[in-house]
């Protein structure tokens, strides 16, 4: 056992010096496009930064100022606006430019702050951070990828609904990732004969993606870490289940009658189906690569072992500990990806329309999110003593006393547009982060952090790792779907009211 995970080990350090080379390689090419100044510093900091394997101490998110989260701001607003304002610019060169807001941060932080705190910081977003986000999220993708519904089926408002119904219960069973990956090609090729399908996209983030994930540690990472933190397995079903079913039956219904108008008042010429019903109603729907559908079982107890079992080894990797468990799961995850690789037919892929585009975009995107988020998130985790304060101090009143509905709204606004994992962990410690306590004395505040870290993850498109998968996926389907800001204008109208609703209803003082 010790010499596999040892092999693991060096596997992936491997894998990371070849990514390393390799971006060298392209950072090389691209020099002639920078600046003078910006490629002495470039120089300066390699200089820096390659002979040092030396650790710095964590840099203190109180001591930062609010100017270094414009990094983090400019690639969302370039998520948000290139692709309106320059569609072709951003289509080739997303990965370049999610790079540049990356090199903004990096640049100025290791000349503020030492290369070995620069350093420091990128290996853990790596290890502690990216790394495990894009290797479950990549085995996900391939796996559900591998899964063909042959047959088509006709996308009914009946059916879409009974569709996203059933995403939303599996995704607390196998996660929002898993059940979007799983549900996303059955739907849009169900409906691949009408105009109007960006309304069922965005009403499937909005369920499967997000709310769905609401009640168990299985659907969603803040609940996953808070069952790690020693919250019960089965607390979150317990004491959220009314929110949740409101939140599920509110938007099924409404998207039932919106799909039914767009079904019936908007769709007077339906273009040529190109995935026809076969054999008329009586034939039955065939599934190839039904082997996907073990490992897609495989990947969900790997992220649950991960979780219980906890043999006490960890690694450090220049002041980053990586568990034991966590290297032989991502480890397995690889495995279970290229497993997948191997046994699907092609048939089955090719009937997906099988592609890495969508992979690649969400991966380039999230590793300048993951590098530019490193002092927004310091600078929550300083509490009261970071550039947050303001709202750490609106969640309690003058005596010190949780208030709930200030608690989902802080915890479900921030987690918009931040990860909401550690957003969920903020505001758990700021409760206390006694689990005893805030499963039993304080359990209403517990709930409001649970409720607002899952259900807002819907909001945007960087709210939660499934939706841009999602949108990506739809959009080389040919789905054209609303614009980061025009995705807001949908969870605003449609979502807000409910959480309002949700406010007064539970978490009202």
């Amino acid at each position: 056992m010790p010499v596999l995970v040892f092999r693991l080990l060096s596997l992936r350090l491997l894998s990371l010096r070849l990514l390393s080379l390799r971006l060298l390689s392209l950072r090389l090419l691209s020099l002639r496009l920078l600046p003078r100044r910006l490629l002495s510093l470039a120089v300066v900091m390699a200089a820096g930064v390659m002979p040092s394997l030396a650790l710095a101490a964590d840099v203190d998110g109180a001591a930062l100022s609010p100017l270094w989260g414009l990094p983090f701001a400019g690639i969302l607003l370039s998520i948000a606006l290139c692709p309106l304002v320059m569609p072709s610019v951003w289509h080739h060169h997303y990965g370049k430019i999610a790079a540049g807001w990356g090199a903004l941060f990096l640049v100025p932080f290791a000349l503020a702050f030492g290369a070995h705190a620069a350093v420091a910081n990128v290996v853990h977003a790596l290890f502690a951070e990216y790394l495990p986000f894009i290797v479950l999220l990549t085995a996900l993708y391939v796996v559900a990828g591998g899964i063909c519904v042959q047959g088509n089926l006709h996308g009914s408002p009946k059916l879409n609904t009974f569709l996203l119904g059933l995403g939303t219960v599996l995704a607390s069973v196998m996660g929002t990732t898993g059940a979007a990956m799983l549900l996303i090609r059955p739907l849009l090729r169900a409906n691949d004969n009408r105009r109007h399908v960006a309304h069922v996209v965005i009403f499937f983030i909005f369920l499967v993606a997000n709310a769905g994930g609401a009640l168990t540690p299985l659907g969603d990472p803040p609940l996953f870490l808070g069952f790690l933190k020693g919250v019960d397995f089965f607390w979150t079903l317990r004491h959220i289940l009314p929110e949740t079913l409101l939140l599920w039956v509110v938007l099924l219904v409404l998207f039932y009658f919106v799909d039914r108008h767009y079904y019936v008042n908007r769709e007077e010429l339906l273009p040529v189906d190109p995935t026809p019903d076969s054999g008329g109603p009586r034939a039955g729907i065939r599934i190839e690569g039904k082997a996907n559908f073990a490992l897609l079982v495989a990947v969900v107890v790997l992220v649950l072992m991960s979780g219980l079992w906890k043999p006490g080894v960890v690694f450090d990797i220049m002041g980053t500990e990586v568990p034991l468990q966590a290297a032989v799961r991502d480890g397995l995850l690889i495995a279970v990806t290229l497993v997948s690789l191997a046994v699907t037919p092609r048939s089955a892929r090719t009937g997906n329309e099988f592609n890495w585009e969508p992979m690649l975009e969400v991966g380039k995107l999230f590793a300048g999110i993951f590098l530019t988020i490193i002092p927004v998130i310091a600078m929550l985790q300083a509490g009261t003593d970071g550039a947050f304060a303001g709202i750490i101090h609106m969640v309690s009143d003058t005596n010190g006393q949780p208030i709930d509905s200030m608690y989902f709204w802080a915890t479900g606004i921030l987690s918009s547009f931040l990860d909401n994992a550690p957003t969920y962990l903020v505001f758990f410690n700021t409760a206390g982060g006694d689990p005893a306590t805030l499963m039993t004395r304080d359990a209403s505040t517990l709930a409001a952090i649970s409720a607002g870290a899952v259900f807002m993850g819907a909001n945007t498109y960087i709210g939660n790792a499934p939706n841009l998968m999602v949108k990506a996926i739809a959009e080389s389907r040919g789905v054209r779907m609303p614009s980061f800001f025009g995705y807001m204008a949908w969870s605003g109208a449609i979502l807000l009211p409910i959480f309002f609703v949700m406010t007064f209803l539970f978490f009202h003082v």
